[in-house]
């Protein structure tokens, strides 16, 4: 069982920066591919962005590519997203989820690949 905590979410004026963090408990960390999920009212959970367990490949959505970046710290078990020019389309509640590392790197942007999830973090873009 891996326990995911996501924090830093807030509201934020367009153009402005947020930087999410999702601290991770449970298990051993780097185990896992590591990704970021959205979900706006009326919407579906869609994919932002995600990282594999090493830290060496990373996957963004069209819509974030350029404005996001994805990180991971695997000695403080937590992964990042930092998020800069946000725009109101951009608010939604960001969920942090764990994958288990497989023997290829890959489906990190399906939602279904995805074993744990964390309650998630408001994010509100004003305009």
């Amino acid at each position: 069982q891996v326990q995911l905590v996501e924090s830093g979410g807030g509201l934020v004026q367009a153009g402005g920066s947020l930087r999410l963090s999702c601290a991770a408990s449970g298990r051993t960390f780097s185990n896992y591919d590591m990704g970021w999920f959205r979900q706006a009212p009326g919407l579906e959970r869609e994919f932002v962005a995600a990282i594999s367990w090493g830290g060496g490949t990373t996957f963004y959505a069209d819509s974030v590519k350029g404005r996001f970046i994805i990180s991971r710290d695997n000695a403080k078990n937590t992964v990042y997203l930092q998020m800069m020019s946000l725009k109101p389309e951009d608010t939604a509640v960001y969920y942090c989820a764990a994958k288990i590392r497989g023997a290829l790197i890959s489906r990190l942007w399906e939602r279904g690949a995805y074993n744990y999830w964390g309650q998630g973090t408001q994010v509100t873009v004003s305009s």
